[in-house]
């Protein structure tokens, strides 16, 4: 598709973005795959609660220093170095936690390895997006990697669950690691830097450099904004995910009710991922979309797990 003599976008943008999904989808179902069994799982390792919701915490508290150097790598070396490094880390020990994950010690070693994986993967949507795809397209692309993230999540919750039900703990999360080592090798097979000509005009083929950005972004107030509206939201999802199997058990549910429970958390996203994207990039505006995801957001989350917290 020829959009002028000097740039173009291939439909090999396509592969570069499933690729790229494959591997968030994978990681983000490592992250949640013990939250909707922790009453067994705990049995199983003789350990609390406490001890099985540490796997998926483990994820969030490893994202926070790592994050920034994590972007920096991405934005000094690339794609296929930055991304890369996040998917050896998934599919090396994404394969050894399935490989060991009768121990849980071991388990919990090599979630810590997985879950430094995770910065170099989440953190990588806009440049993907701003290397392969045309300006009105981008929202789309990092929308439709975003759904991969919550497609990996709703599989975590609510497949693990029914798996556990015909399979052991054993299984389960060596088939989980053989996933994630495939897609791993997909990625570094399939995955290319950058088109061999830019998919949109000089200049917007780039973003920001990451320390030149955060610089501009803290001293603007909209971003202090953003940043506390995100941190609530995420916030209460992520802690809603990790102990929903514990929250909903005392009120009789089962962990396959827990999982589609969790599930249903994440249809909202999903939709919201989908939509609000491709109308940002049908308008060519960003910050009208920006604001009504975070204003359905914290509301939507709240509403529907606060009462089954409080119940």
């Amino acid at each position: 598709m020829m959009e002028s003599q000097d740039y173009r976008v291939y439909p090999y943008r396509w592969v570069v973005l499933l690729a790229f999904m494959f591997i968030n989808l994978t990681i983000q179902m490592l992250w949640i795959s013990f939250a909707s069994i922790t009453g067994p799982a705990a049995a199983y390792y003789g350990v609390t609660d406490q001890q099985i919701g540490l796997l998926s915490m483990i994820f969030m508290i490893v994202y926070i220093p790592l994050s920034i150097p994590a972007s920096w790598v991405i934005d000094t070396f690339g794609i296929r170095i930055g991304v890369g490094i996040g998917a050896v880390l998934l599919g090396v020990f994404g394969l050894l936690r399935g490989i060991y994950a009768s121990d849980y010690l071991m388990v919990l070693i090599f979630t810590v390895g997985i879950a430094m994986g995770q910065p170099f993967l989440l953190n990588a949507q806009t440049k993907v997006a701003a290397c392969w795809f045309a300006i009105s397209e981008r929202a789309t692309a990092a929308g439709l990697a975003t759904v991969a993230n919550f497609i990996g999540t709703g599989i975590g919750l609510a497949v693990t669950p029914f798996l556990l039900e015909n399979y052991s703990l054993n299984l389960i999360q060596l088939i989980y690691g053989a996933v994630a080592a495939l897609s791993a090798l997909l990625f570094l097979v399939l995955v290319r830097e950058r088109p061999p000509t830019p998919p949109c005009p000089a200049g917007h083929d780039q973003r920001a450099l990451m320390l030149d950005g955060l610089k501009q972004m803290l001293r603007q107030g909209d971003f202090w904004k953003m940043i506390f509206v995100f941190f609530v939201g995420l916030g209460i999802f992520n802690g809603i995910a990790t102990w929903i199997e514990s929250i909903v058990r005392p009120r009789g549910f089962t962990v396959t009710q827990a999982g589609l429970l969790g599930g249903l958390l994440l249809a909202g996203g999903i939709a919201g991922a989908i939509v609000l994207p491709s109308l940002s990039d049908y308008f060519l505006k960003r910050k009208p979309f920006l604001l009504l995801g975070m204003i359905c957001a914290v509301p939507g989350l709240i509403g529907i797990t606060l009462p089954q917290v409080m119940a």
